[in-house]
């Protein structure tokens, strides 16, 4: 066997080998003198215990710890032009609902006056056809029509414009009572006190309401329409029926519905209207579905009145014919002819 000896490092002086550990040896050979233990600290900071959280009882949760509150910063001050500050001191501010405008009535506005051939009504002939007679006692007929006119009156206060004072009568065909309608409510109409009411005739294929009253001929809306110098004024008609008036259709034409169509139009409707809140303008025209003058005067209406009766029209032809007078904002529909009402209301019983 081999023998193994560790080798003697020689000594420095020469002398006899000092008895030293391994690390010893091995600093004096390689000049490892300078290693040592990492110093120690002489004292150690304080470590917070962790604290344990108090048992609660099962099923209640713990609260969560509330968060701290944080002071906001404060705003940093913004300059602002001059330019800005108007740009936003000018921003639209949304609008607010609110009740609609009530009519305002000038006083001091000068209308312009209807200044036409004074005429005298048949009212032998008006009774005998069954319309209201403006001289006699109050009836079911009277009490009917007053409904009616009250709801035409709270549009026009409501709306508060020209256009709500001009209301055009039409009816889906013909025979369905569309001037026994336009006649009476004018009569209804002039009763008011303080109150002008203008019916124009304006069924200029088949004029119906000079004939009930029994008016002469006279020139009328074709007329005025067919000459840009007449002044529609000075052709309306008054009756002896104090606060009516009447324009008669004038003479016939074939070109009725492209003249209806015209700007002139606009203008002879604004003018009779213009200035004149107490003013009231009724508008006869001819069945919406038979002919289309109606379609076109609606254009220029705040309100029209849709003429059923009771036992002859459609629900077909009142949809369309709404949707041909669609042009006017405000479409209301009179039941003429029925023998019954669904509330149970009879003027007729309480007047004999």
């Amino acid at each position: 066997m081999t023998e193994h000896n560790p080798i003697k490092p020689p000594k420095p002086d020469g002398g006899e080998e000092e008895k030293s550990s391994l690390l010893e040896r091995a600093s004096g050979a390689f000049g490892l003198s300078n290693l040592g233990a990492a110093p120690m600290p002489r004292s150690f900071d304080d470590v917070p215990m962790k604290r344990a959280r108090p048992l609660r009882k099962t099923g209640t949760p713990a609260p969560a710890p509330a968060p701290k509150a944080t002071p906001a910063p404060a705003p940093a001050p913004v300059e602002m032009s001059v330019e800005a500050a108007r740009k936003e001191a000018s921003l639209p501010v949304p609008a607010q609902p609110s009740a609609p405008p009530p009519a305002v009535i000038d006083g001091t506005a000068n209308p312009i006056a209807l200044a036409g051939e004074r005429v005298e009504v048949d009212f032998a002939s008006l009774r005998k056809a069954g319309f209201i007679d403006p001289e006699g006692q109050a009836s079911a007929l009277a009490e009917e029509f007053r409904i009616v006119k009250r709801q035409i009156l709270d549009a026009v206060r409501l709306a508060g414009t020209a256009a709500a004072r001009r209301i055009l009568i039409t009816s889906p065909h013909e025979n369905e009572g569309k001037t026994f309608c336009a006649v009476n409510l004018a009569l209804s109409l002039a009763a008011e006190r303080d109150l002008e009411v203008v019916l124009i005739d304006a069924d200029l294929a088949n004029p119906s309401v000079k004939r009930v009253l029994g008016l002469p001929e006279r020139a009328g809306l074709m007329d005025v329409l067919a000459n840009d110098q007449a002044r529609v004024e000075s052709h309306v008609l008054q009756t002896d029926i104090d606060g009516l008036w009447v324009l008669p259709p004038g003479r016939q034409s074939s070109h009725a519905s492209e003249a209806l169509s015209s700007r002139r139009t606009a203008e002879v409707f604004e003018r009779l209207t213009a200035q004149a809140p107490n003013r009231i303008v009724l508008i006869d025209s001819p069945p919406a579905l038979a002919a289309s003058p109606a379609a076109e005067i609606a254009k220029h209406v705040g309100q029209t009145i849709l003429v059923a009766r009771a036992d002859r029209t459609g629900k077909t032809a009142l949809e369309d014919a709404a949707q041909l007078l669609s042009a006017c904002p405000d479409i209301k529909l009179v039941l003429n002819g029925a023998n019954f009402s669904p509330s149970g209301r009879r003027f007729g019983s309480y007047y004999g």
